[in-house]
Order: structure tokens, then C-alpha cells, then sequence
């Protein structure tokens, strides 16, 4: 950790003649780029208390969540106090009289013999601590100085699909932790929520309303807006595949399960009730109808239908395009009545339509097509960069963080199109999608992500390039590491070496397993009698990933590079939970001795004892059952 210049910062020579250079400012991602050094130093100790107005109720609320980050950070107890600061001190100001000069989420820190933070705001107060907390990570004391940081963007995010490929709650908080950490302010979820009112749509893949509460408190008491997602009226497939009397019919009659049909009354009236079911939820005042790739692989022409529609209710001038962008205003007027504000991939804006998408409607720019993110602005939406240059992809493309860097990327370069100015543009955001599946573990993802995350802070708060070299930014970014609070998934809880699995109902796995950690940080189970790996391969694949419930666990050839032999151990009560890295489905044993998979709100998961018959660290063969 690094408390003074960035490497690869420029200062004059050692020895060389003329003025010192400039203090730098401390280490930060992003980086302090309005600091005004001092002398001396503020110093973090065992007396440092956090000093709040009690009559502030918001300053008193970031000084808490401050406190408990600090105890975190295992920096202990620090006390919430009222009254005069001493030195040492932190002290947390909401002074909306500086709302000029800081704006909704910008704030002053100053570093003496006390340290303060400012923000016009609660949420700027807020990101002051976010800085001071990377401060501390350098160690106890900070130079002393002055920032006034506010960003150059209102909405800096991220983007991820749980919406085929399960993502477990633990990751999602350790994202959210991780971003407010670097003043990340936008998570988009596309996913699914366990419906009550379309039972039918319970296909696995799913997310119950508590754990979707849980995760936007966390995302509230963080400035993390969670911003729900159900793709339509293309990509519809995990919600309609058992309706198909809502989907889009071709001129053969061949039902297209990915396709809602936009012409069909009741087909808008079941997303809308999607939409209101999910408000019960999320608090966001956004709602993303996704609007993309309505039409791959087809064209509106094996749908004639669509087309009559539309003339029947724009005119004989009408396109089939104009159908679609019909359903798109109706889910924003739907959504509009709810509070909440329509957002859409661009792709669908073809130009091929005469009716356009409803003012205020903000589009996320992906992908070059005819109309160009210059057009968009000039007719006043909203625009935001989700670029294909920002995805990564399950076994897939990978963002190319360095090259962003040395191209000095920023959200003014679009798919196609660099516009001269930011106007209009409300920001950008990195996109994690599965369309391979199994193409990577969430442990993965989250490795890759590390540094594609930090730029994309970086470059919406503050400059493009902070330091001179692209390994200078990769060394802020680790000096600054991860939020307190964010958990290290990838630990094996328990001693590599061969056990007996038996569940709470003294049921046994049908073979002794030698439990190994993987790269990755998961386990694989070879067994000692085949020398075969459990995997869960069987039933139809989604993503290439085996997602039914009750489809079974066997013994398959192993193969370091296949994911879907992955498994994570769970400490629990009473011993371990065994959950597929890939699928996120428990693992149980049946009365006839198969091994078969199971979410955990259909079937509670299963409770092993391992019983070691060969410990790789003792070499000793052991009796009896044992809790590891």
C-alpha cells in the first residue's frame, strides 16, 4: 500500500537543481485530481472519534456507516459523538449552502489535526468517506491537504445479467460494497424475481423477494441505485417459455418463445404486471424494459400481423417497427404512472420507424447502428454509454482495460460515434453478460473485473488518465484494494483429502470423495472408487448450463477446464452446504442413493458431515465423523 506519489507520476530528478515539486495527492481510485497539499499530516488513532451534529440526521447516518466500515476494516470501535472535535478526530458535515460549489454528490475533504468531510448532500458527505477510507488503507496517517471532488458524471454504473445464470446473493454484495467504494452509483440487474402472480414463470434462475430486499437495503445504505431489468419484448424466453399463448406467431404458426407479441392486449398486460409486481421490491425509480434484439435471426416480414397492426393504428405510412415502438411507449407510460423512468438498449431505434420513442425515455448505447448516439442527443434523450468495448462475457469478449487506458476512453466514445461534447450524456457503465454460461466461475468474473470496475470509476468521476502509464493506474487501483466488508469467496473451508459425505438424515453419498481446491477457489469431487468427477451435465441446457431442477449429479470424466465440476463448500451449522459453482443448486442425496440438484427455496439444501478417510495434510487415516 502506498500512501505518497502514483508510480509513474512526474517530479523532478533526485539531485536536480530548482523548486520541489508539488506534493501529489494521496492515492485514490478515483484519483484526487483538485488537491492542495499542506503542511504536516493527520494521524488515525484509538482516540479518533467520528463528530456528527445530532441535529443532522443525515451526517449522522454516513458517520455511522462509517463506523461500522471502520470496524470492518478492523479498526474497531469508533465512536459517533456530538460536540466540538479534538485533534485526531473525523468530522462530518451536510451543508446543502454548498450545493454550488459541490453539486448532488460532490464534497470537501481536509486533512490536518483533524480530518473533515463536507458534502452539500448526504450522498457527498457520504463519497467523502469512501475517500477517506481508501486513505486509511495506505495506513494511520494521511498528509495533510485540501480536495474539493465532484464527478464529471451523474450516472457511473454496471451492468449484469442474473437473468439465465443464477448469481449468488454474496457476490451481488460484495459488488455493491466494491463499487460504492470506488463512487460507482448504478447497478443494473436484468434477473428474474420469483412471481406469485405467474407461478408459471418459477422456471429456475430465479431470486425470492427477501433475498432482492436484503440486496437493495444493502445498495440504499451504500448510494448504489439497483435498477431492475426484464428484457422485452425480445429475450422474454425465461418468462413466456411456458405461456405460449403470449408469444410472437410467425406465418407458419410457429410460436417464437423468446418473442412477446406486441400486437396481443394480453401479452401487455402480463409484462405490466411484471413491472408492478417487481415495484413491491426495488425502490429504484427506474425500470429498464430492455428493447433489444427484438428481431435476431428474423425480420419483421414472417410477421405480418405486426405490420397490419400497426398501419390499423398509425396510418397506411406505418412500419412494423412502429408496432414495437408502440409496445415501447406503452410500457413507458405504464411506468411513468408507477414514478418510474423508462430506460432502453439502443439497437431497437433502427430509423426504420415513423413514431418515435417517448421524450424522456434515457437509451443505453451498445451497439453502432443507423441512428447514431450524436442524433439521439439532438433529440433530447438521455443518453448513456454501455459500449460493447465495456462487456465482459462468460467465456467470452473481456473489456481490454489497458488498451481503454492508453486510447484515454472516456464516455464521449461510443460504438461508431465520438461526440465533441458531454451534454446530454448521463454517464457509463461496464456490462457482465453469461452467454456462455459455463465459460467462467463467479470467482472469475469477479478477478477479471477487478481493474475494468476501477477505470470505469475512474473515467466517469474524474480524467481519463491519472497516472502516466496504464501499470501506474493498475498500482493505485490495488493500493486502494477492496471495501470494507467485501468477502473473500474463493477460501476452501476445509482440509483438502478424501471424506465420506453423509447428510442430517444419515444419508450417504454414493461414494467416498476426494475433496481438491481449484484455481478459482472452489473444490472439485473426484471419486475414490472411479476416479471420476461429480458434474451436473443432464436435461436441456440454457447458456449451455444444466438449469432444471432435480436433474442429477454423476460421475463424469474430469477435466480441469470444465466449470460445471466446480463445487462450493459452505460452512453451516451442524457441517457444509455443497452447491454447484455453475448452476447455484444444492446438492442432495435421494433415499435410493442418487445425488440430484435443487434451489434452495424448493427444497431446503442438504446438511453434510464429512467423515475424513484421507487427509492430504495428516496422511493419517482417521474413525468418525467430523465437523472440519
Amino acid at each position: 500500500m502506498v500512501a505518497g506519489p502514483v508510480p509513474g507520476a512526474v517530479g523532478a530528478p533526485a539531485g536536480a537543481a530548482g523548486p520541489a515539486p508539488a506534493a501529489a495527492p494521496p492515492v485514490t481510485v478515483p484519483a484526487l485530481t483538485d488537491w492542495t497539499p499542506r503542511e504536516g499530516s493527520y494521524s488515525f488513532g484509538r482516540t479518533t472519534r467520528l463528530v456528527a451534529d445530532a441535529r443532522d440526521k443525515q451526517a449522522r447516518r454516513v458517520a455511522a456507516t462509517l463506523g461500522g466500515d471502520l470496524r470492518a476494516a478492523g479498526r474497531g470501535t469508533v465512536p459517533v459523538v456530538d460536540g466540538g472535535a479534538r485533534k485526531g478526530d473525523v468530522v462530518v458535515t451536510v451543508d446543502p449552502a454548498r450545493g454550488k460549489a459541490l453539486g448532488k454528490e460532490g464534497y470537501e475533504l481536509t486533512a490536518g489535526g483533524t480530518l473533515t468531510i463536507t458534502g452539500a448532500t448526504e450522498v457527498g458527505a457520504f463519497y467523502g468517506t469512501r475517500t477517506l477510507l481508501q486513505l486509511l488503507a495506505a495506513g494511520d496517517r494521511i498528509p495533510a491537504g485540501r480536495t474539493v471532488d465532484v464527478p464529471q458524471y451523474a450516472e457511473r454504473g454496471v451492468g449484469v445479467c442474473a437473468c439465465y445464470i443464477h448469481i449468488t446473493p454474496e457476490w451481488l454484495e460484495n459488488l455493491v460494497r466494491d463499487m460504492a467504494y470506488n463512487k460507482l452509483n448504478q447497478l443494473l440487474l436484468e434477473l428474474k424475481v420469483k412471481s406469485e402472480a405467474h407461478p408459471e414463470a418459477n422456471t429456475w434462475g430465479y431470486y425470492t423477494k427477501d433475498e432482492i430486499r436484503a440486496l437493495v437495503a444493502l445498495g440504499e445504505k451504500y448510494h448504489v441505485t439497483v435498477i431492475p431489468e426484464i428484457n422485452s419484448p425480445g429475450h422474454m424466453d425465461p418468462w413466456i417459455e411456458n405461456r405460449p399463448d403470449l408469444q410472437l406467431t410467425d406465418i407458419d404458426g410457429k410460436p417464437q418463445p423468446s418473442r412477446l407479441d406486441v400486437t396481443a392486449p394480453e401479452a401487455f398486460a402480463y409484462y405490466t404486471s411484471l413491472i408492478d409486481e417487481y415495484a413491491e421490491v426495488f425502490t429504484s425509480g427506474a425500470w429498464h424494459m430492455g428493447a433489444d434484439e427484438y428481431m435476431l435471426g428474423s425480420d419483421f416480414a414472417k410477421y405480418p400481423h405486426v405490420l397490419e397492426y400497426a398501419r390499423q393504428k398509425y396510418g397506411p405510412d406505418a412500419t412494423p417497427q412502429d408496432a414495437f415502438i408502440d409496445f415501447v411507449n406503452r410500457v413507458h407510460d405504464h411506468a411513468a404512472a408507477k414514478g418510474k423512468r423508462l430506460r432502453i438498449w439502443n439497437d431497437g431505434l433502427t430509423g426504420d420507424n415513423t413514431v418515435p420513442v417517448k421524450a424522456g425515455t434515457t437509451v443505453e448505447h451498445w451497439l453502432g447502428v443507423k441512428t447514431k448516439p450524436s442524433e439521439l442527443l439532438a433529440q433530447g434523450y438521455p443518453v448513456l454509454n454501455a459500449s460493447y468495448s465495456l462487456y465482459l462475457i462468460r467465456g467470452g469478449f473481456h473489456m481490454n482495460t489497458k488498451s481503454l487506458y492508453e486510447q484515454q476512453w472516456d464516455p464521449r466514445s461510443f460504438e461508431g460515434e465520438k461526440v465533441a461534447s458531454r451534454d446530454g450524456i448521463t454517464g457509463a457503465k461496464i456490462s457482465l453478460w453469461p452467454d456462455n454460461g459455463r465459460g467462467n466461475t463467479e470467482n472469475e468474473v469477479a478477478a477479471s473485473m477487478y481493474l475494468p470496475l476501477r477505470y470505469v470509476a475512474q473515467t466517469t468521476w474524474g480524467t481519463p488518465n491519472p497516472d502516466a502509464t496504464y501499470d501506474a493506474f493498475t498500482a493505485r487501483a490495488e493500493a486502494a484494494g477492496h471495501a470494507p466488508g467485501w468477502r473473500d469467496l474463493t477460501r476452501l473451508p476445509v482440509t483438502e483429502g478424501t471424506y465420506t459425505l453423509r447428510d442430517s438424515k444419515g444419508r450417504l453419498a454414493p461414494a467416498d470423495w476426494r475433496i481438491s481446491r481449484t484455481a478459482d477457489g472452489y473444490a472439485t469431487l473426484t471419486s475414490a472408487a472411479s476416479g471420476r468427477c461429480a458434474e451436473t451435465r443432464s436435461g436441456r441446457l440454457t447458456l449451455n448450463v444444466p438449469l432444471q431442477p432435480g436433474t442429477p449429479v454423476t460421475e463424469e470424466s474430469c477435466a480441469a477446464s470444465n466449470t460445471l465440476q466446480r463445487w462450493q463448500l459452505t460452512a453451516v451449522p451442524g457441517g457444509y452446504r455443497l452447491t454447484n459453482a455453475i448452476t447455484q443448486m444444492a446438492v442432495h442425496v435421494t433415499e435410493d442413493g442418487r445425488m440430484v440438484q435443487y434451489p434452495a427455496d424448493q427444497q431446503p439444501p442438504a446438511v453434510w458431515r464429512l467423515g475424513s478417510v484421507f487427509n492430504v495434510a495428516s496422511s493419517a487415516r482417521t474413525a468418525g465423523q467430523t465437523g472440519l
